[in-house]
């Protein structure tokens, strides 16, 4: 099959076009999925380039090419070759002999970081694309117990493709954070995947929302649903949100929970402005703040979102699509932060 293998980390360079991988038959517990289409996005970025390592202390576009990254993934050190894409869109080929409720044809998705745990750490859990071979490929294979259909969801392959890793991570930031009706949420880096996503899914909860963006994007935020739009560096006025979901972090954090009212939930599962930040502890516990901090998904947030993709009450903004073969371009113009929403390639047809 053709796919894109990552050869180690670093940057572009590190991904090599192949079209001579074998399609691996699916083990006894797993599905064989025709990827249809796979979504770009920060995760499969930040691991080509290493950046959860712990040797990384700068923003996500900081240059790492001066940085000896032996554990860059996000449970360690990765297993090279390795094909990413955590963002998958796709049609059941075949199932293996333990399988049940899948068969051929069937439209599949699952979540990015797929739940395993253990005794010793119940937030276990392994990602597509990083633990083993994700979308970024004419097939993969998935173990069913992680697979749900969205064969009768309206949405076309694309915009389903667009959903896992933005949606997935919104609504478990929404969720930790208990963020539903009467709350008024601050959202930061609102024209990026996640961003754009914990707009549309806080205002399904039935939350305000005010979204934190280039003014540029502001009008496209006020069309997805967001009642307020401000610019990512404006002022906050102190004690005036209930919760906070940020993806950005960095010199910004401070700002962000001081402008939460008591009580207040600030959640997070993303730095690209930098992950190290300064707390002055005071706030944290004069205030009763709560902070999450969210990668762990419950299935059963995962379903839920499911849910919606399968009724048509949520439709991801997907600014251009690309050949699978053209991933360098697509992740240049995803780190170039021009386009809101989401970017998706699609495979070679088989």
């Amino acid at each position: 099959m053709k796919a894109v293998m990552l050869t180690g980390h670093g940057g572009p360079d590190k991904l090599v076009w192949r079209e001579d991988v074998p399609v691996l038959q699916p083990r006894p517990d797993e599905v064989l999925v025709r990827v249809l289409a796979a979504g770009v996005n920060n995760t499969d970025i930040n691991t080509r380039i290493g950046w959860y390592s712990k040797q990384v202390s700068s923003a996500t576009n900081s240059d790492l090419s001066g940085v000896d990254i032996a554990s860059g993934g996000w449970a360690g050190e990765l297993q090279f070759p390795r094909i990413q894409g955590g963002d998958l869109c796709g049609e059941v080929v075949s199932v293996g002999k333990d399988v049940t409720g899948f068969k051929a044809g069937m439209r599949v998705t699952c979540a990015i970081n797929q739940p395993e745990p253990t005794p010793e750490n119940p937030s276990a859990f392994v990602s597509l694309g990083s633990e083993y071979d994700g979308a970024f490929a004419q097939y993969c294979s998935v173990p069913a117990r992680h697979l749900h259909d969205v064969s009768l969801s309206p949405l076309s392959d694309i915009e389903i493709a667009a959903i896992p890793c933005a949606h997935g991570t919104a609504f478990n930031l929404l969720s930790r954070a208990g963020v539903g009706a009467g709350d008024h949420v601050l959202i930061t880096g609102a024209s990026g995947g996640v961003g754009m996503a914990a707009v549309e899914l806080a205002r399904i909860l039935g939350a305000t929302v005010t979204a934190l963006s280039a003014p540029s994007k502001q009008h496209i935020l006020l069309e997805r649903g967001a009642d307020h739009v401000m610019d990512r560096d404006a002022a906050l006025a102190k004690h005036a949100y209930s919760a906070a979901i940020d993806v950005v972090g960095g010199d910004g954090f401070a700002r962000i929970v001081d402008a939460l009212k008591p009580g207040g939930r600030y959640a997070t599962s993303g730095a690209i402005a930098g992950p190290l930040v300064e707390l002055d502890l005071r706030t944290l516990y004069l205030n009763d703040i709560t902070l999450y901090g969210c990668t762990f998904t419950p299935a059963e947030v995962f379903a839920g979102l499911i849910a919606m993709v399968n009724d048509g009450r949520i439709r991801p903004l997907v600014s251009k699509t690309y050949e699978l073969s053209e991933i360098k371009t697509a992740q240049a113009d995803f780190a170039s932060k021009q386009y809101p929403g989401k970017l998706v390639l699609v495979p070679p047809a088989v």
